[in-house]
């Protein structure tokens, strides 16, 4: 173990990242993933187990799929957001679902991850959300006027095409609403997301919805 390794499992060794995904190969593959990143996990293959888990012990960090079989795993970010304790709520979705990822940004997912995962996108996304969560007064303090100076960028085109993107309609229903190409539609999305420094969709999301 380097000592880069090293010292984040030190970091992390107390902190429980709780999984919760109906299917057990995903639950086992992150487990492996975060416990040899220091971190403790559990996890459960359905929200109520998860809720009774919760009241045992509150984890530090929760990544749970938005496809719950039967359930949306809404409800789960909703519980875990109604403690008010700040706990970090990263979004599994087992295809870019666009509108269900609008929704779980405004109920406060730190983050909306498509299938397959990139390990080690998800573990830059929970670091991140648990160093946020140390920082967060200086945070919000040091990050307002990056994001409003990316906005004053954006052509009047850009902001209509951001405006229907965030209202979560698709490439295709965007071009229709503005007269254009869905392929045009992408050109400006992705100006967009270069001048406002988003990675992806829910990054942009992020972005509009706390500036």
């Amino acid at each position: 173990m380097n000592t880069h390794t090293y010292y984040h499992a030190f970091l992390n060794r107390d902190r429980l990242v709780h999984i919760v995904d109906p299917d057990p190969g995903t639950c086992e593959a992150l487990s492996v993933l975060f416990r040899l990143e220091g971190f403790q996990t559990a996890f459960s293959l359905e929200p109520a187990h998860f809720v009774v888990a919760m009241e045992r012990r509150r984890p530090d960090v929760v990544v749970a799929n938005l496809d719950q079989g039967q359930e949306s795993g809404l409800a789960i970010l909703r519980r875990v957001k109604a403690l008010r304790v700040g706990t970090p709520v990263v979004m599994l979705a087992n295809m870019p679902e666009v509108t269900a990822a609008v929704t779980a940004m405004k109920l406060g997912a730190t983050d909306v991850l498509a299938k397959p995962i990139n390990s080690e996108l998800l573990l830059t996304v929970v670091r991140d959300a648990l160093r946020k969560d140390v920082h967060l007064g200086a945070m919000q303090a040091g990050t307002r006027p990056v994001e409003v100076r990316g906005f004053a960028q954006l052509t009047p085109r850009e902001r209509e095409v951001l405006q229907l993107i965030t209202n979560g309609q698709s490439n295709k229903e965007a071009g229709r609403e503005l007269g254009i190409s869905p392929r045009t539609i992408e050109v400006h999305r992705a100006r967009v997301m270069e001048k406002l420094g988003a990675r992806n969709t829910a990054d942009l999301l992020r972005i509009v919805l706390t500036s």
